[in-house]
């Protein structure tokens, strides 16, 4: 089977995360961040889930901002540019301290999703965060769904619950999104 972000994310929202959590929004911002579903747990928690469909593609994902937390620290002293003996410029350099993240911002917990076939163990040293989950997704050979936990999530004790109003907002943009949709779908 060929696997997509749009049929991972479906089958995350329909059979993953369906009956367990309040609302699954597809490429969503709302942390500050793009996540490419975010979850709200009944007790109002944020789940951000990053689908791969290429060992590329979640080797990457460690350069991410989302995994960095950068501390400006200030400038450098200024350099003059001159040309032909004469001053053109002046520049000076921001100077920031980097901190690796364990949790994406607003996150309680972080997964990566992926096809299995393209898992392999050693990817495991990839991931931005130790905390971060896998789930692998594959058929069996009825071609039924199989969604895999390769790892677990471990949970941010930090991150707190979004208010109800946060709540309702995200609701709110899953349903215009949909109703967007089924337009789109009515215009084909």
């Amino acid at each position: 089977m060929m696997w997509s972000e749009t049929s991972i994310a479906g089958a995350l929202a329909t059979e993953y995360f369906n009956r367990k959590y309040l609302v699954v929004v597809p490429n969503c911002n709302w942390t500050g961040y793009e996540c490419d579903l975010l979850v709200v747990t009944n007790d109002l928690r944020i789940i951000d889930v990053e689908i791969k469909i290429s060992r590329a593609d979640l080797k990457a994902d460690a350069k991410k901002e989302k995994w960095w937390h950068r501390e400006f620290k200030g400038y450098t002293d200024p350099v003059e540019h001159f040309k032909d003996g004469r001053l053109v410029s002046i520049t000076r350099d921001r100077l920031t301290e980097d901190t690796a993240r364990s949790w994406p911002p607003k996150a309680w917990k972080h997964y990566y999703a992926m096809p299995a076939a393209i898992w392999t163990d050693d990817l495991i040293d990839a991931l931005p965060s130790p905390m971060s989950g896998v789930l692998l997704l594959d058929r069996d050979k009825g071609g039924r769904l199989t969604i895999s936990t390769r790892r677990r999530a471990t949970p941010c004790r930090e991150a707190g619950k979004i208010a109800a109003a946060q709540a309702v907002d995200i609701a709110r943009l899953a349903s215009l999104r949909m109703w967007a949709a089924l337009k789109r779908q009515e215009a084909a």
